[in-house]
């Protein structure tokens, strides 16, 4: 399978991660890895890509890395189906106190938005 991983920094950004590549090891998934910058996240964009480096490594996954400039949203969603891939995998989504999921603005767009498989990790 043909897998798009959207990665901004965030913990579920982290999650994401570790969920996919762990999956790539297991089903050997083309796996391209594009990095964004989210405004506020825990992580810039070079660390994010040192931890995805690290990842993979570890994994004995071999996979494509990229930076996407411009709107996070919909540079993912446009990637994805422009480049044909089979899913797109994106970290996100809090439970509030009332138990509801809250979704960011790049999670929400992604889901609201592609036309591909879009596998939210939480």
């Amino acid at each position: 399978m043909k897998v798009l991983l959207g990665i901004g920094g965030s913990d579920e950004s982290q999650r994401a991660l570790d969920e996919t590549v762990a999956r790539a090891a297991e089903t050997d998934d083309e796996l391209t890895i594009a990095i964004f910058e989210k405004p506020g996240a825990e992580r810039d964009p070079d660390e994010t890509e040192t931890t995805a480096r690290e990842r993979l490594d570890e994994a004995g996954v071999d996979a494509t890395i990229r930076h996407v400039d411009g709107d996070p949203g919909s540079r993912l969603v446009q990637i994805a189906e422009a480049e044909e891939f089979d899913q797109l995998v994106i970290g996100g989504g809090e439970v509030s106190p009332m138990g509801k999921i809250q979704l960011g603005s790049v999670t929400e767009f992604v889901l609201l938005n592609a036309q591909v498989t879009v596998k939210l990790v939480r």
